[in-house]
This record gives C-alpha cells, structure tokens and sequence, in this order.
C-alpha cells in the first residue's frame, strides 16, 4: 500500500499516468494536474483500497491553491502515479471535515 511519502517522491507531472476515466472527470469538473500535484504535497491518505487492481490504490484530500477541497484517488507503481479520479467532494456525501463518508442508511 503506497504512503504519501512514497508518492510524493513522485509527484511531478513527468511520472503521472491519467487514466482514460480519470481525464474525461477531471475535464468535466475544471481540475487540473496542477490542481493534484498540490493536493498530493500538501494533503492526506484518508482512505486505503489494497485490493484495487491492478495496483492498490488511495484516496487522497487536499485544499488546492484556489482554497477547494480536492479528492484525488491514486496509485503508484515502479515510480509511475498513476490518476484514476480526482473531484470536488460533495457535502452531500462527506462530513464537513470531508475525511469522513456520511452515512446515507
């Protein structure tokens, strides 16, 4: 399971692979790379998938420069980040420190 640290000794936009997925919503919501390049230096892990595939994958929280709150979920492999979403997080779906789902049950 990556740590930040590990992925941040890769965060320039040089060792980014964005997924197919992961441009059409970052395209769609206004996000840019620049956007999750700070996120990743300055936020934090707040969710683990070990299981994805076909690398494990973390769901990362920021604030970037423009002050919004940023989820950006990632991977990391041989040196490669690799973006497979990043968004806005919905108050709708997210406590208000925005670390914490809201239970809809």
């Amino acid at each position: 399971m990556p740590k930040i640290e590990q992925i941040r000794r890769f965060n320039r936009a040089e060792n980014y692979v964005v997924t197919m997925h992961g441009r059409r919503r970052m395209a769609e919501r206004g996000i840019l790379l620049g956007d999750v390049i700070y996120v990743v230096d300055h936020g934090e892990i707040i969710e683990s998938y070990p299981e994805d595939h076909p690398f494990p994958s973390c769901l990362i929280l920021g604030i970037t420069i423009r002050e919004k709150y940023l989820h950006a979920v990632v991977s990391l492999d041989e040196g490669l980040i690799y973006l497979i979403t990043a968004y806005f997080p919905s108050p709708d779906e997210w406590e208000q420190d925005m670390r914490t789902r809201r239970n809809t049950l």
